[in-house]
């Protein structure tokens, strides 16, 4: 979260992926190893298949090494089974932070993430901690194709819970969580494109890490480079990034 609007938070976390993309494909193939271990290889019987494989898409993994993660997570290529882990604690200055893991090795990302906290001025709390905070929801952002009355009503049609049309030549869309893919389905099938879509961690409320805004935004960083690290989610105030157009 940046304190300034999600889709420029969006682009950067997309920049950064599409510079690292070898290990977005990496994370992403752990999600749809957990997503099969749970539900199965096919993805029209398991919804949260179909969800990750949707997110493959929307970060142009390949068809190929999205069916090679499947029968790998299936058994068919030698499976590797990996835990869900959430770590919750706080940065410099009370930053909350919430890190989503998928790991092979629970001590290791335990003791690479409670390193990380130590070394930037932070600490891990307890489970709970910090995630009473905020609120998962989906976010979906669209170019800005209709008219705001048009799209209204398109949101509402499609089922999403609000519109925020502050951000300049786009839509962003606030769904339920498990609503979200398919809700950004029914938009492309209206013809409008989805620029972008991602479950994220609202804060109820954000902080400024004044002085220590560098340090906050190297923990962060450090965390999103983690192979074993899926998600991170902060109420921190960050500077937006500038787009290097």
């Amino acid at each position: 979260m940046s304190g300034h609007s999600k889709w420029a938070n969006i682009k950067n976390k997309k920049g950064k992926a599409d510079a690292a993309r070898g290990s977005i494909f990496t994370k992403i193939g752990r999600e749809i190893a957990v997503a099969v271990k749970a539900g199965g290889p096919d993805p029209n019987s398991n919804s949260r298949l179909r969800d990750v494989i949707a997110k493959a898409k929307q970060n142009n993994m390949p068809n190929d090494n999205i069916q090679r993660s499947i029968k790998k997570a299936s058994g068919e290529l030698g499976a590797v089974n990996y835990e869900e882990m959430t770590y919750e604690g706080y940065g410099a200055a009370g930053v909350a932070v919430i890190v989503e893991t998928l790991t092979d090795n629970r001590n290791r990302t335990a003791g690479e993430v409670r390193h990380l906290f130590d070394k930037y001025g932070g600490a891990l709390g307890q489970t709970g901690c910090v995630s009473f905070m905020f609120k998962k929801k989906g976010i979906i952002i669209t170019e800005r194709q209709l008219e705001e009355d048009d799209m209204m009503m398109l949101v509402l049609d499609a089922g999403a819970e609000d519109i925020n049309s502050e951000e300049e030549g786009v839509y962003e869309i606030t769904t339920a969580p498990n609503d979200m893919y398919a809700i950004a389905d029914k938009f492309r099938e209206a013809g409008v494109v989805v620029l972008s879509a991602e479950v994220d961690m609202i804060p109820d409320s954000e902080v400024d890490p004044g002085e220590h805004v560098a340090t906050v935004e190297k923990l962060i960083s450090l965390l999103e480079e983690n192979d074993d690290v899926q998600n991170v989610y902060h109420n921190a105030i960050l500077p937006e990034i500038e787009d290097e157009d």
